[in-house]
This record gives C-alpha cells, structure tokens and sequence, in this order.
C-alpha cells in the first residue's frame, strides 16, 4: 500500500460503497459492522453469515437495524425477531420489503401498533388476502385509504366497504381517477349512482357510468374540472355535450376532448392553437391572491400544454398510417408506439423533427435501429421534464462507437464509453481524470483501471464517484483494507 495514497474526503460515503461491494471479504464485512457513521448499508448484504447477523441485532444500532429490516436475504426466525423490535421504525422496514414471507410473519404484523406498519403492508400484493381484509376495518383512516389504493382487485365486499366508508379520504381512494397498481378497480353498478352523488368520489365514478344525454349535461356544469375531464373522455359522450366541452374554462378538460377520436378536427385545432397561446412560464400563474382552487387550476392549464406533447391515444396507436404527419407531436408520438409499422414508416418517424417521437418510435423498434441512428437519437434526445433515462439504455453500441465516444467533445456521449469493458487503460484513465463528474462516476467501476487511478477517485471530491469507486468489485483488496484502517475499523 503506498504511503502517499490519498485520503477519501466523503470517507463515510465511501464506506457505505464498501458495503455494497460484492467482493469485500467476509473477514471485512464482520469489521464494517463494527463501524457506526454511515447509513449501515452491510446489513443488507445477501452474503451476511447468522454469527454477524446476531452482532447486528445485538449492536442495538438504529441505522444497521433498519438496513438489517430491509435485506429481502433473512432467515425467517431472523424476521420475527425483527416483527418483535421496539423500535416501529425496524417493524415498518420490515413490513415494507420482507417478500413472499410466510404467514406467521404477517399475523405477526397485521395488528401493529404503528400505523406506518400497517400501512406498508397494506401496500403489499403477497399478503394473504384475508389478513389484507381486516385492514379494510382498521381504526386509522390513512391504512384503508392506502389499502384502497393498492389492492386494487380486493373481493367485491371489500371494495363496498371502502367505497362507503365514512371517512371522505377513504372513499375517494377507493373511487379515483388514478390507483397504484392496474387493473383499476370497477365498483359495483349499483353503487355508480351513489359515487355520482358524492363530490369526492364523482371523478372517479363517471368512467364507470352509462351516460345518458341528462346526466352528460348534468356532469358538464360540475364546478370540478376533473369530472369534466373525465366527461370529455367518457367514450358515451353525447356530441352536443362534446362540443359545449370544447370551450371550457379549463384547458384541462379541453385536452381531454382534443384526444377524443370523435372531435372535428376544426375544433380540435382550435383547442391546440388556443392552449399553446396561452402558455406562460408558470411563476406568472403562482399569484398569492389565488384560493387552493385557483391556484391548482391554474396549475392543470399550465400542464396542459405539456400534455399536448406526450398525451397517449391508444385510438391513434392502433391505426397509426393516417397521423405519421400529424401537426400534434402527441398524435404523432403515439403512431410510433406501434409495432407493427412498416420499415418506411418507422423511418419516416426516427427521422421525425420532434424527439420525442424519434425517441419513441426507437424504443417501440429497437431491431430496425442501426448504431448510427442509435447514437444520433441519442445524442439530440431533449427529455420532456427531468430524467436520468435516455434512449442508450436501450441500445448496445459496439465497441468502436464506444472507443470513439470517449473522446468526444459532448459529456453525455463521454459517458457512454465505460459500457466497453474491454476499454484500453489510456482510456479508461483519460476518463477517470475528466473534468466532468458524470464522466468519472460512468468510469469508476470499469476493470481497466490502474490502482493508482482508483485511489484517486476514491478521494474524489464528488461524493457519487467516490460511492461508486468503493462498489467496484474488481478493488483490490489491499485498497479495501486501507479504507477500513482509515476509518479505524
């Protein structure tokens, strides 16, 4: 070990990268459990022998109790113990990642006294559907409303339950217009009317009603903008409500009737021109005189013009040859989501001038994408919002495209040359010394690098290269030993 090798800034990070390590040995792994400052992530080891998990419970340590909760890898007589624990924060852990676990661990769990445990298991689809029943009856209204969310395909007297529960919360879980699992639930015919009736519930209702021309009319005066919105996709839609939706006060719903199949096309232009002229950065629409309702209003409109670019028809999907031209990026973008177009047609779309519709139509027909055309789609992908996805992750590039990527003068493209783990040294080492941390953390688990070059970005001042640097399982085991002594473990 060289006496000059530099000592890691972030060290806890990069010990808590240790602990991931696939590779530490299991001498290590029993001395990392002595350690006490990072988040205790060796307790999620899979490779944890019974003699260190009894440390582990032992130690009495918060953070390596909860990680210990988490490991999916326990032995059952381990994860009652942990069902058993004082601490609600260990219980809830487990409750949340304890998979496929048998009965006893459940029943163990199902009367806990902390909500929080509770409530995980409610979110969970492997616990046996009548111990998943009695939380329908739970005394915290914040269980059943998950329950309701979750359990989306729970026995028809459970969802009555729910859907007439007395808490308003409840109830509109059980009747939304979004769940956390598919399929969505359809509640009982003879409850529509009630849930019509109710003003939390009404949103979600109105896709499961048979619409009559009166209660079409009826629903399109709600002073709620979202059971307009679900009026306006309601495949029974009367034309004449349909055409008194397409001015509506809110852009939202307008969206809505912009998607339909049955909209003129006059009206459906008139829609688009009319909500991408009323785009404004939304700080302008944060006014402090706004109510919650005004202000969440104003909101959806904004979003609305978002929705016109990745709103997905399913109408157009399934006959997409008429719209590969369509003036809206959405119809378009939802034509390259078939699968069955032909060569010239997909094409026609990877060439698209929107990247959206490039990048879709390129993830829906990865097998007609040559690596240059991978690599262009990739190189001018604009994500809509925010994203650590881009459309490489679906392509394999050969290692002459990755060789020449690493030298390139764009970051993002940089980034990619790691996925070559054949890379020569010179570049793997040109790599780990960019100035770009993206760069340097795509590289720092890569095998071709010197030990020298590790160490290097084990002191990285990017907390992320320093984590990923220490998860390397081709780390030498020396290297291992040092960051342990340094920490004095």
């Amino acid at each position: 070990m060289a006496d000059d090798a530099p000592t890691p800034i972030h060290l806890p990070t990069v010990l808590d990268g240790l602990a991931e390590n696939p590779a530490l040995p299991a001498g290590m792994v029993r001395r990392l459990v002595g350690y006490r400052r990072g988040f205790g992530h060796v307790a999620m080891r899979a490779d944890l022998t019974l003699d260190v998990i009894e440390e582990i419970l032992a130690s009495g340590h918060h953070r390596l109790l909860h990680s210990l909760a988490l490991n999916p890898q326990l032995p059952h007589t381990v994860r009652m113990r942990l069902a058993a624990h004082t601490d609600p924060a260990v219980r809830a852990a487990l409750a949340a990642h304890a998979r496929d676990a048998p009965r006893e661990l459940y029943e163990q769990l199902i009367d806990d006294p902390d909500t929080r445990v509770r409530s995980n298991l409610a979110e969970r689809d492997d616990v046996p559907a009548d111990l998943l029943a009695r939380l329908a009856g739970d005394p915290d209204p914040q269980v059943r409303a998950t329950l309701a969310r979750w359990w989306t395909q729970a026995p028809e007297a459970i969802r009555r339950a729910l859907l007439t529960d007395p808490v308003d919360e409840v109830r509109a879980a059980a009747c939304a217009t979004y769940y956390a699992r598919l399929p969505h639930p359809v509640p009982p015919p003879d409850l529509v009317t009630g849930l019509l009736a109710d003003p939390v519930t009404r949103a979600g209702a109105v896709r499961h009603a048979i619409l009559t021309p009166q209660l079409a009319a009826q629903l399109a005066g709600d002073p709620d903008h979202q059971v307009r919105r679900q009026l306006a996709e309601h495949p029974q839609l009367p034309p004449p409500v349909r055409d008194l939706l397409t001015d509506d006060p809110s852009a939202n719903v307008r969206v809505g009737i912009f998607g339909r199949r049955d909209t003129p096309e006059p009206a459906r232009h008139r829609i688009y021109q009319d909500i991408q002229q009323g785009k404004r950065p939304l700080t302008d629409l944060l006014n402090d005189d706004l109510d919650d309702d005004a202000l969440l209003q104003q909101f959806e409109d904004h979003m609305a013009i978002a929705e016109l670019h990745h709103l997905r028809l399913d109408w157009v999907t399934a006959d997409p040859l008429p719209h590969l031209s369509s003036p809206y990026i959405c119809f378009r973008r939802s034509a390259a989501r078939s699968r069955t177009l032909p060569p010239d047609a997909v094409t026609r779309l990877l060439n698209d001038n929107d990247s959206g519709v490039r990048t879709t139509m390129a993830t829906h027909a990865p097998h007609l994408v040559d690596p240059a055309t991978a690599e262009r789609i990739d190189r001018e992908f604009q994500p809509d919002k925010k994203t650590n996805w881009r459309p490489a992750h679906v392509f394999t590039f050969p290692p002459q495209t990755l060789r020449r990527l690493a030298t390139d003068p764009d970051p993002r493209m940089r980034s990619l040359a790691p996925r070559d783990l054949d890379l020569p040294v010179e570049l793997a080492e040109r790599l780990a010394t960019d100035p770009d941390s993206m760069i340097r953390h795509a590289v720092a688990r890569h095998p071709n690098l010197p030990v020298h070059i590790r160490r290097a970005l084990l002191a990285d001042p990017n907390e992320r290269v320093a984590h990923a640097t220490a998860t390397a399982p081709t780390l030498p085991v020396p290297e291992m030993d040092r960051l342990l002594t340094l920490a004095g473990i």
